[in-house]
């Protein structure tokens, strides 16, 4: 059996020595390692790759020999479970659910919940579970609760948001807190907030981007996880700018997905480390 262990916890002497001595106690054969140290946060982060069969006590024999308050987590093969929510855009959600047909990355879409019936179509055509939870009549956080509720039925590990327009009460990142992965559509931390494109085309940018990061109270200012651009020129208005990056936002946001459902995302304060 393949397994991914991942650790976080206050940086100290020896910390590869106790955690791999202990992985050949217990008979299990490392395949692939990564480690960091944050220096001015004291923290230490790892993921390794393993085979083998761990004991039932193995996490708690690790634990006790790691300084207290470290983050354990063993990994089997089973996949990780992903709501995503959307709007009006196709692009990310459908970008996204063609990879899990393909059987390219390893996350089970559990429901698509928007708050149009835009994308059901799309959505029914690849069998996933749609949910319409309109905002008509509500306020954000009634409307926000309504969706936290559905969301919760699934326990997801992570929430996507596919181009999902709406900004999320605290109350809903709280409590969904470091699940939460959006897309936004400029290389963050320019042109925050709606209509980046609009912004780049006034700013006369040359390059523009995607970013894909966890979401926390402030919009649009989470942990980035993965960003990428490409080339325009004067020649480009805000509406072609905006046709140009929907292929780079699909990947992006698919790159994010990656990244979580193989374990290699850690949060760290405001930013995250991402082994590739």
């Amino acid at each position: 059996m393949s397994y991914i262990l991942t650790t976080e916890c206050k940086d100290d002497i020896g910390l590869i020595a106790k955690i791999t001595s202990l992985c050949h106690e217990h008979d299990l054969n490392i395949t692939r390692n990564n480690e960091f140290v944050d220096k001015e946060g004291q923290r230490f982060f790892m993921r390794t790759e393993l085979t083998g069969t761990p004991s039932d006590n193995f996490l708690a024999q690790l634990r006790q020999s790691l300084p207290i308050g470290a983050k354990l987590n063993l990994y089997g093969q089973e996949r990780t479970k992903v709501v995503l929510l959307a709007t009006k855009e196709a692009h990310c959600l459908g970008g996204v659910l063609l990879k899990q047909y393909e059987q390219a990355f390893n996350i089970e879409v559990q429901a698509v919940i928007a708050n149009y019936d835009t994308l059901e179509p799309l959505v029914k055509g690849f069998g996933i579970p749609f949910h319409l939870v309109s905002h008509e009549g509500l306020s954000r956080a009634e409307h926000d609760s309504a969706m936290a509720d559905l969301i919760a039925q699934y326990d997801p590990d992570i929430v996507g948001l596919a181009k999902y327009m709406r900004i999320l009460t605290p109350e809903f990142v709280s409590r969904f807190d470091g699940k939460i992965i959006n897309i936004h559509h400029s290389f963050l931390p320019a042109f925050i907030g709606a209509k980046p494109y609009h912004q780049a085309f006034e700013r006369g940018v040359k390059i523009i981007g995607a970013t894909a990061h966890f979401v926390n109270d402030e919009l649009d200012e989470g942990p980035i996880i993965a960003q990428n651009v490409t080339q325009v020129s004067h020649a480009q208005n805000a509406e072609e700018m905006a046709k140009i990056g929907r292929d780079i936002e699909k990947t992006v946001f698919c790159n994010a997905l990656q990244l979580a459902c193989e374990h290699k995302l850690f949060i760290n304060g405001n930013k995250t480390v991402v082994f590739s």
